[in-house]
């Protein structure tokens, strides 16, 4: 079976600064020009494909948005073949330019595209020949593990499309973002781009106008005013598309960030008050868009709209508005639709999810399993789940940390063993293997595909103890909290909840400004086996702020110093293994690698976690579950009992 990737690109619509990016262009020429500044957000809308390697061709099957499928297309991967099919400017030409671009820069083979739903409309400035670009750039990637980024996937989309007839610009392949919004500066030939945020909903409604534009009439008569403005037009031009187009970007960005929708409504509103007072006289025949002001100044449409404006090189292309909340939106474009003939597309711009990763230490030598981890990694021994699935360690993990609503999952491993954890997560079955597999497990080959899609192997050269390990994932974290969970450890939560999204929730309950451990009650006899806190309570029943960390102390000490006020005498909080850690906590992390502090020979998270209550506070969340350990003998066949009584004796 070839590994197959799924893939969604979605189309691209310019929320602010239409025709600032070419303007921001002529700054090469004329250095008095204002940057160009943009801010887009790709749609609800777009194209959905499943990809694989070809040996030598690149082969696309696509299916248009009335659901027809054109005839496919079969191009042999010959960079001169291909930069042909590109310049002709037929159907698959956006695809063979994107082709003959990433041929000419990467070792790659073929590609065999199934683009089997498109529902993003054409020719409405949505940008679908750049959704189009960007996903086969897209495709490529994923198949090879280029690792290029979305900017880059951008760049090789927009080099792909210059090659066709089309003369797009560089800000419609924005939609390699996703279904962010993204500021983007254009400075001459330096091209910036910030992802922004979005602290509240935002309903936006797009919708289409059924009239016409002459885009290439409309770019002509403002291209006039550049690189030097000759006269009181020209300069208003110039004006517009510069300092007063950075004026309203730069408030919209902050309406977007406060989740202010009202105020970005209005600004919709004065951005095209200022289109209509500075460009509409320089293309007069195109800009006065009579269907656009129509809809604008409908009193119907205003009471359910914060404000609207032109979409695109506007004339009577597509317009835009910000709905005051879902039901004026559906009520808005059923009122369009009856009233005007038009067709809507729902635009959601949703806050970032706050924490999308989740970092899995699992390169121990299992030294306490042996012999039986000389055969099989201890992160490989098996288990029987809830769902009645025998199951590696790892993989129950690796799925409850998706249960949590992760999108993205780093698993440490000893340096060398990559090929092993590859082989379980992104290798296909052999043919003959598969095909004996139930119904139930082919579904179940083809979730372990997905999932090792969303998997990195982070190696770890040198065994040096937990905090190491964790360490490790520090440049993949990058600048955002994280769920950390044990590699040799089972969760098994006494609610409908698993406990890692327990851990998630009260991290998200408290706006995402504590670290959040979890935590359980041990007696006081054991606790010289793990990690203990001392904590004192908070408002909420389960969550507590930690005033002390301590690494498997004595019962002594955990009498005198890590008591607890509301547990039983000589019972504790223990560290239950999971967290959801802010990114500073590798900042303490490499301060004590630099000096070289060890507990127990060790770097130990333990150490960086108190450095960090003391820094910044840690809450503790005592978890609704149990937590078993696989990296002992006598533990490892209690945890399979365990498991298997929770599971329901399947």
């Amino acid at each position: 079976m070839e590994k197959a990737h799924d893939i969604f690109v979605p189309g691209r619509v310019c929320l602010f600064g239409e025709h600032s990016d070419w303007a921001g262009g002529y700054r090469r020429v004329n250095s008095s020009i204002r940057p160009g500044k943009v801010i887009i957000s790709g749609t609800n809308q777009g194209a959905y494909a499943r990809v694989k390697a070809h040996p030598d061709s690149l082969v696309i099957h696509s299916t248009l948005t009335d659901g027809s499928r054109p005839p496919s297309c079969n191009l042999p991967m010959d960079r001169e073949a291909l930069l042909t099919v590109a310049e002709e400017g037929g159907f698959y030409s956006y695809a063979a330019g994107v082709a003959y671009t990433m041929l000419t820069y990467y070792q790659i083979k073929g590609l065999e595209i199934d683009n089997y739903l498109t529902d993003l409309p054409v020719r409405k400035g949505l940008s679908s020949s750049a959704c189009f670009c960007v996903l086969v750039a897209r495709a490529f990637n994923r198949v090879y593990d280029l690792k290029l980024t979305p900017r880059a996937e951008m760049e090789a989309a927009y080099q792909g499309e210059i090659l066709t007839p089309s003369r797009c610009g560089r800000m419609d392949q924005g939609c390699a973002f996703g279904q962010v919004p993204v500021e983007m500066t254009f400075d001459g030939d330096l091209l910036k781009t910030r992802q922004l945020g979005v602290k509240h909903p935002v309903h936006l409604l797009v919708g289409d106008l059924k009239g016409r534009k002459d885009t290439v009439r409309i770019l002509g008569d403002l291209n006039r005013a550049y690189p030097f403005p000759n006269g009181e037009l020209e300069a208003g031009v110039v004006t517009f598309l510069g300092s007063v187009n950075e004026d309203i970007s730069s408030r919209a960005a902050a309406a977007l960030a406060a989740g202010d929708a009202e105020t970005l409504g209005n600004l919709m509103t004065e951005a095209q008050a200022g289109f209509d007072r500075y460009l509409r006289p320089a293309c007069p025949m195109e800009l006065a868009a009579p269907k656009l002001h129509a809809v604008l100044g409908d009193e119907r449409v205003k009471t359910l709209t914060y404000g609207g404006k032109g979409v695109g090189s506007q004339g009577d292309g597509c317009v835009q508005f910000v709905a005051k909340d879902s039901a004026a939106r559906k009520a808005l474009s059923d009122y369009l639709a009856e009233t005007y003939g038009m067709d809507c597309f729902d635009l959601d711009l949703i806050p970032p999810k706050k924490l999308r990763k989740a970092v899995i230490p699992a390169a121990g030598f299992g030294t306490r399993m042996f012999p039986a981890s000389k055969a099989v990694k201890k992160e490989f021994f098996p288990v029987v789940t809830s769902d009645g699935i025998a199951k590696p360690v790892i993989l129950a993990i690796v799925e409850e940390a998706f249960e949590a609503g992760i999108d993205d999952v780093a698993i440490i491993v000893k340096s060398g063993d990559e090929p092993v954890f590859d082989a379980f997560f992104r290798e296909p079955l052999a043919p003959e293997h598969y095909n004996h597999l139930s119904d139930q497990h082919k579904r179940y080959c083809e979730k372990l595909r997905v999932m090792g899609e969303k998997i990195t192997y982070i190696p770890q050269a040198e065994q040096a103890g937990f905090g190491h390990a964790v360490n490790c994932a520090a440049d993949w974290v990058g600048d955002e909290p994280f769920l950390l969970m044990l590699g040799d450890h089972l969760y098994v939560s006494d609610t409908d909840t698993p406990c890692a999204k327990q851990l998630v929730d009260a991290y998200d309950a408290a706006d995402g400004k504590l670290s959040v451990v979890g935590v359980y009650v041990e007696e006081g006899q054991n606790v010289c086996h793990y990690g203990t806190v001392a904590a004192l309570p908070t408002e909420s029943a389960d969550l507590y702020q930690v005033s002390e960390f301590a690494e498997k102390p004595s019962l002594d000490y955990a009498r005198q110093n890590l008591v607890t006020a509301g547990l039983a005498p000589d019972h504790f909080l223990c560290v239950y293994g999971q967290y959801v850690l802010n990114p500073s906590l590798f900042t303490y992390l490499q301060d004590q690698i630099a000096c070289d502090y060890r507990e127990g020979g060790e770097i130990q998270l333990t150490t960086a976690l108190d450095t960090m209550r003391r820094e910044e506070g840690v809450l503790a969340c005592r978890v609704a579950g149990q937590h078993y350990d696989t990296g002992l003998p006598g533990p490892y066949v209690a945890t399979l009992n365990a498991v298997h009584a929770k599971s329901g004796s399947h």
